[in-house]
């Protein structure tokens, strides 16, 4: 599947407007940006090096469950959605559509301190 970067940046758009908004509201100091693949950096830190494993997304920052009275002047936080990551685990337009919904959330949950096991359970707890 082709995709372009304004067509999968329009799609992140849509992702976050279909987001319940008092999550999206509440994130502050986070950049969301888009890269094609994860730099070798994102990989080795995420510890990704096994066969199969593939980096969809990736939030980058502390999240708001660790931050201090002292967490003032700081770059911001940064999720971002790897388009050729994404693209590999689908193969429709809609597919595509709720991957890239998916992978924000699960991004997004990040950013509140929640954990991979969490995330998970929800996740569940969503499609019962």
């Amino acid at each position: 599947m082709e995709l372009t970067d304004e067509r999968f940046d329009a799609l992140i758009t849509r992702a976050m407007d279909e987001l319940p908004q008092e999550y999206i509201t509440g994130l502050d100091n986070v950049a969301i940006v888009m890269a094609d693949w994860p730099t070798d950096e994102q990989v080795e830190t995420m510890k990704l090096r096994e066969e199969g494993k593939i980096l969809l997304g990736l939030y980058e920052g502390i999240p708001l469950t660790q931050r201090g009275n002292g967490y003032t002047f700081v770059l911001p936080d940064k999720i971002t959605l790897f388009k050729d990551s994404i693209l590999q685990v689908v193969s429709t337009e809609e597919e595509l559509f709720e991957q890239i919904k998916r992978t924000l959330w699960h991004e997004i949950a990040h950013y509140y301190g929640l954990g991979h096991g969490r995330i998970h359970e929800l996740e569940r707890q969503s499609t019962d």
